[in-house]
């Protein structure tokens, strides 16, 4: 028997950006999972090959009532986000639910010695692309009944509440999804569309490793002594909130591993 969360989300199309790895490729695995009947992915990263092995692990895992299509974006290019939509096959246009989780962050380096292509990269991927993502899908949704339906998750992080040494710009860029977001509800109140954001503390992903430039090392030490968060511990907050009845918004979720407790707040085994 399905749960009321298969059923909810069945028949519905599902956007997830950045899912070539990490938070976005488990979300994507996750409502594959709850709703394994009748569910559309459309799944976007700049990986395109990546992205293809998901979709075959996808179908070996949950079979053919889960439709997923690869789609090769780079969220950071105006001009790509300008026309994803309109390159979609027509079967996958009628998006439901945005997850716009692509971002990044480069570096710790504090000001003044910041390199400027750190800060356009983390600027263009985690405040620009997501807002161009977010205008790309609105008229989708708003053209529904009742003024508009349809759900926005946006991936933030604890960096966009508490700022921190040598997260200058990340946290700057995370504090903007922040305003974006809450912004977006306010103006959106009148409509049925839902806008929610999940912020994450320590996640074991690909984000330490690029932040230190692919030193494994000095990525594999930010975790050492601790128990950190898995993309599958997102992934299954973001399924829920989709998931939800209706006139239920999940607004703000802020998410911490149990050794953490503030942005620089953690607990370390000797």
């Amino acid at each position: 028997m399905a749960t009321a969360m298969a059923k909810r989300l069945e028949g519905k199309t599902i956007l997830v950006t950045g899912a070539s790895s990490g938070i976005g490729k488990s979300t994507a695995m996750e409502f594959a999972r709850t709703s394994p009947k009748s569910l559309k992915l459309v799944l976007t990263a700049r990986r395109i090959d990546t992205l293809k092995v998901i979709a075959e692990e996808i179908k070996e895992e949950v079979g053919s009532g889960v439709q997923v299509l690869p789609v090769k974006l780079d969220v950071s290019n105006p001009s790509e986000v300008k026309g994803f939509v309109d390159s979609l096959p027509a079967q996958f246009r009628d998006i439901d639910v945005l997850v716009n989780n692509a971002g990044l962050v480069k570096g710790t380096a504090k000001a003044p010695d910041i390199a400027d292509e750190d800060i356009d990269v983390m600027f263009s991927t985690n405040v620009t692309g997501l807002i161009n993502m977010t205008q790309a899908i609105l008229p989708i949704y708003k053209k529904r009944e009742d003024g508009g339906r349809g759900d926005i998750i946006n991936i933030g992080s604890i960096a966009g509440r508490e700022a921190y040494p040598g997260g200058s710009i990340y946290c700057a860029t995370k504090a903007a999804i922040r305003s974006f977001t809450d912004a977006m509800r306010r103006e959106l109140i009148a409509t049925r569309i839902r806008v929610m954001e999940v912020d994450p503390g320590q996640v074991e992903t690909e984000f330490s490793v690029v932040r230190f430039y692919g030193d494994k090392a000095k990525a594999d030490a930010v975790y050492a002594g601790c128990e950190p968060l898995t993309p599958d511990d997102i992934a299954e907050v973001v399924v829920f909130n989709a998931a939800r009845r209706e006139n239920v918004v999940v607004a703000d979720t802020l998410i911490f591993p149990n050794h953490q407790a503030a942005a620089t707040v953690m607990h370390k085994k000797s």
